[in-house]
């Protein structure tokens, strides 16, 4: 007969520390081990790995899906919404977004045992690398998720944090994780929560702020904005006309901090194509001496290039394929290691400082100033 400290130390093995294994920038297989519907359009996917990890990373951090859609890859960024002091597992929340070619292959595909690749995490929106004793959280729809993260994280660990947390939405009916925020709010006296909705339909009752967030109701919510730091994400109208209100009334703007990512905008794609066209002409009227030599080690390719083009046009210009998820240095899908050379990298959070000390570099956003060797 099995006893009891037998049949608990069996189902503990797998967490055993020397099996676990601890998250770190790159790129992981992870299965998705539930689906919750958080609202008609909102869904949360909940992923672990395999063998155990701990997913540890900052509250506001963000990874990347590597996914495959119609035979093509794809990929694309997405907050945490869960908190790392439930380390074990983690979940993005996403909006069906009408004609979005991967919020909707996630609602209708997405489904629990199926696995998929992710990158990261990164990201300098977080509240570690910005503590405060007060702050405001300000998210406008689905840009709630890395606020909540946030205040997951400090409920859980019962941070001295003084939380206000303002949430806008179109309806009652689209507030995201409302009975959770109640639940914390109702917990914590140092949390007070307020949510906006822009409009009630049909049937639908509210005693809440109604319209949209400006000075009069921040006001009357947080009296003391002034004095706290704020974290900000939502629809870019939306976090444009917080940043708009706040910089109006003299706000410290060195303690206002606000996320916004996703797709590639497709004014940047055709401006990144413009700009690697004009290179190809540019460089035939360059002098050798002018130009530098990027090699990659592993394919056993060399291209020379001219002042200003980037390292992953580089690559493209020679038919190798450097996944990318951005564009612009958000997401770090596109890391490789710089064996040697000196680049100038203008990156958006897509890379650790250690990542860097190490040799690695984003090729969407590095140009070379000098022969460079990329190991890929």
């Amino acid at each position: 007969m099995t006893s009891i400290t037998e049949s608990t130390e069996s189902a503990l093995a797998p967490f055993n520390p020397l099996n676990t294994r601890v998250w770190a920038n790159g790129r992981h297989q992870v299965r998705c081990v539930r689906v919750i519907s958080e609202t008609r359009d909102v869904k949360t996917f909940c992923f672990n790995a395999e063998q155990p990890v701990m997913f540890f990373f900052k509250p506001g951090q963000f990874v990347t899906l590597e996914l495959e859609i119609d035979g093509e890859q794809v990929m694309r960024s997405y907050t945490i919404s869960s908190s790392p002091s439930v380390p074990y597992s983690f979940s993005i929340t996403v909006k069906r977004v009408p004609g979005g070619r991967v919020s909707n292959w996630l609602h209708d595909n997405l489904k629990e045992q199926d696995e998929l690749a992710v990158h990261g995490p990164v990201g300098n929106f977080n509240c570690i690398d910005n503590p405060a004793e007060k702050v405001l959280l300000l998210s406008g729809g689905v840009g709630i998720t890395p606020l909540m993260s946030m205040a997951r994280w400090y409920f859980d660990t019962n941070a001295d944090v003084d939380m206000a947390f303002v949430h806008s939405a179109r309806t009652p009916a689209d507030v995201i994780f409302q009975r959770e925020l109640e639940h914390m709010c109702s917990r914590v006296k140092s949390f007070e929560l307020s949510v906006i909705c822009e409009r009630t339909e049909i049937g639908q009752a509210w005693n809440g702020y109604r319209g949209y967030l400006d000075l009069a109701k921040l006001q009357m919510i947080a009296p003391d904005f002034m004095n706290r730091r704020i974290f900000c994400c939502g629809p870019t109208p939306y976090m444009r006309t917080i940043k708009a209100l706040l910089e109006e009334n003299g706000f410290d703007m060195e303690r206002y901090h606000q996320e916004s990512f996703g797709a590639t905008p497709e004014a940047v794609t055709e401006e990144a194509l413009e700009q690697a066209e004009i290179a190809s002409k540019e460089a035939e009227e360059i002098k050798d001496g002018d130009m530098f030599t990027v090699e990659f080690t592993e394919s056993g390719m060399s291209v020379q290039v001219p002042p200003g083009e980037m390292v992953h046009v580089a690559a493209s210009r020679l038919g190798i394929n450097i996944p990318k998820g951005c564009g612009v240095g958000i997401c770090g899908t596109c890391k490789v290691m710089k064996k040697s050379g000196e680049v100038a990298i203008q990156h958006n959070g897509g890379i650790t400082d250690d990542d860097l000390a190490e040799g690695y570099i984003l090729s969407c956003c590095s140009t070379p100033l000098s022969d460079v060797v990329i190991e890929y």
